[in-house]
């Protein structure tokens, strides 16, 4: 494996691990609320508790998924399109929401995607 791309891919790993910890965990810091440009007050209501939390699984089965297609399979195939899946996903919030999302959430994925197709894992 090429350390570069591990470490890369990790990170990309952990971030969404993160944003976990934001939506399910840490749902109505005042971090979470930086992070995604919203009150505390918003935070605290119910559904959007529940949207949060619930969106959150998603991100932590992501990252999970990335670190095991990484380090457990060595699969340049199965992170490259996990890679991808995270990049779509970011382009489609950048289209429907804010159009940083690609790079807040999707540059890091890019780069290391880029990566790990010119030189694999």
């Amino acid at each position: 494996m090429h350390i570069v791309n591990t470490v890369l891919v990790t990170a990309v790993a952990l971030e969404f691990i993160y944003i976990f910890y934001l939506e399910t965990i840490a749902t109505t810091s005042s971090s979470t609320a930086r992070v995604f440009g919203m009150t505390t007050e918003e935070l605290s209501r119910d559904s959007v508790t529940t949207l949060f939390r619930n969106q959150g699984v998603y991100n932590l089965l992501i990252g999970v998924l990335l670190l095991v297609a990484l380090f457990a399979y060595h699969s340049t195939t199965a992170v490259a399109w996990l890679l991808g899946m995270i990049i779509a996903v970011a382009a489609y919030g950048s289209f429907t929401s804010s159009p940083w999302i690609i790079l807040k959430q999707g540059g890091l994925a890019i780069i290391a995607l880029v990566l790990v197709l010119v030189f694999g894992l």
